[in-house]
């Protein structure tokens, strides 16, 4: 009996060291941009590239939370249905929560929330 609850513990820690843990989620400030005309152009935002990025959002292009320390790339349900849930914030200033991660040198964002900034 010992020993089949030994091998049931050490099956279970196995099974739960395969389950990947999930990073806290963060919260950044910064502009909605789109990631290729800022990565051309840095001046490529603000006010005066807003009509460029809400074309480019509207047919699907990879948008962007622009911050002090860098762009991350936005991921996850936000970008479905070529980023309808980002384009009331597009050239915008907004808090946006999420699990930030990096892959391949990119900074990445997988928004659960996004808002206007106060």
């Amino acid at each position: 009996m010992r020993q089949l609850m030994i091998v049931g513990a050490l099956a279970l820690a196995g099974a739960l060291s395969t389950i990947p843990l999930r990073a806290a989620a963060s919260t950044l400030k910064g502009e909605v941009v789109d990631v290729q005309c800022n990565l051309k152009e840095a001046k490529n935002k603000g006010a005066d590239h807003a009509d460029c990025a809400l074309s480019c959002a509207r047919r699907g292009a990879t948008m962007g939370l622009m911050t002090t320390d860098g762009v991350y790339t936005i991921t996850g349900d936000y970008t479905k249905e070529n980023n309808k849930k980002l384009l009331e914030f597009v050239a915008k200033q907004v808090e946006a929560t999420g699990e930030v991660t990096e892959k391949d040198g990119k900074k990445l964002i997988e928004l659960t929330a996004l808002a206007a900034a106060p």
